[in-house]
């Protein structure tokens, strides 16, 4: 262990914890420094924080349900004793918002697709997966046990020769048809790239496969009210199924499946992460069912996002730095070596500006950056002197 951990230091990829407070408009505290914090998915600047009166509110509310009090710990699975009445009206909530039959709340994003890929699919089935997929959803595939099919970023003719191909040769368990499942990010994490997600939803209703759609970094930003992208595209009857996170724009934990109805109780009866994982804090899902009426209610922090992003990306781009080609509200800053996302993001905090190196394997060899998601709590100002930071810093270093 030390050996690799030396090597680690060595590539300049040790990871290292470090204890951040959240302070007032958009700044942190580390390591006795206060940052204006450009490197959290907290992407609508919502409250991080429960006020008193929302407390006694949500007591309130549960003791006309039946408890009490909010219960902090679920207790146990949720199939063994751990439904709260909180986590029934979140789901049937959810529902509601994301306009489909019904919903199911796993503890997180990791937990969800883990879960749900490892029980949609198995060893005779193929997933088809865009090489810059989420960490989650690539552990799900390997836990299925499925055929991995990946193919390079967004490239349509590469997925659709494959899935030509599969669909041609593939041969299943006696008595049932291999599943094809294409699985893709809405919004790419690391890139800030959107999926094509109209031509994908045409290209599994021409090979019969099925379609999930990580919602994660699009949810509560995108669509009406939030929704989603599948709801800005309307896609969303037509995607298979529909994962979103509340640990990104909804400030809070956790995550959510919305599907058909059968799709829903198949999961019940089939994800592991579901059936022997202690549900999600019922104080929580509370929260979640607050939050929820805020994320519908933030148009004006939806567009302010979008503006200061476009507006942060602008001036990078003009101080000569390389954002890569996405335009949403994550936007990455290239810098091909370890050492220097490293070198650039340490002085950034010497500025005053939190800024994460982004080093393989989370991102491919050689394209190491830093990646910034600018909230609508930022000051125009400030971003602009953040971009124009970078841009000295990266001239030297």
């Amino acid at each position: 262990m030390k050996e690799e951990l030396d090597e680690r230091e060595r590539m300049g990829r040790l990871r290292r914890l470090s204890t951040a407070v959240w302070l007032n408009d958009g700044w942190i505290e580390r390591d006795g420094k206060r940052l204006l914090n450009l490197a959290s998915n907290h992407y609508l600047g919502l409250s991080p924080w429960v006020s008193g009166k929302e407390w006694e509110a949500l007591r309130r509310e549960t003791e006309a349900m039946g408890e009490p009090g909010v219960r902090i710990g679920a207790g146990a699975s949720r199939l063994i004793g751990g439904h709260d009445p909180h986590h029934q009206a979140l789901e049937r909530e959810m529902a509601e918002f994301k306009q489909r039959e019904a919903c199911l709340v796993f503890t997180s994003g990791y937990m969800a697709n883990a879960g749900v890929i490892a029980a949609l699919v198995g060893r005779h089935d193929a997933v088809f997966s865009d090489r810059l997929n989420h960490a989650s959803i690539v552990d799900g595939i390997v836990l299925s046990r499925a055929h991995h099919v990946r193919h390079p970023h967004r490239d349509l003719n590469r997925l659709e020769a494959q899935l030509k191909k599969w669909s041609a040769g593939a041969t299943g368990e006696a008595g049932r048809v291999p599943r094809k499942l294409i699985v893709t990010d809405s919004v790419f994490s690391m890139d800030g790239t959107e999926a094509p997600l109209a031509d994908l939803v045409t290209l599994k209703e021409r090979y019969g496969a099925m379609l999930m759609v990580d919602e994660a970094h699009s949810g509560g930003v995108y669509g009406p009210e939030g929704r989603g992208m599948c709801h800005e595209l309307g896609l969303h009857e037509r995607v298979d199924v529909i994962m979103g996170t509340y640990g990104k724009a909804f400030g809070a934990v956790g995550a959510y499946i919305a599907a058909d109805g059968i799709v829903i109780r198949y999961l019940v009866n089939r994800a592991r992460t579901f059936i022997y994982n202690t549900g999600l804090p019922p104080f929580m899902a509370a929260l979640i069912r607050a939050r929820l009426r805020e994320v519908r209610a933030a148009d004006e922090a939806r567009s302010e996002l979008m503006r200061k992003a476009a507006l942060f990306r602008a001036r990078l781009r003009a101080g000569g730095l390389d954002t890569g080609e996405g335009a949403s509200h994550i936007v990455p800053v290239m810098l091909g070596t370890d050492e220097r996302a490293v070198a650039v993001s340490a002085a950034l905090a010497e500025a005053g500006i939190a800024g994460v190196a982004i080093r393989p394997p989370t991102v491919p060899e050689g394209a190491a950056r830093i990646r910034f998601a600018p909230t609508p709590q930022h000051r125009d100002e400030d971003l602009l002197r953040v971009a124009d930071t970078v841009a000295r810093l990266a001239q030297y270093i």
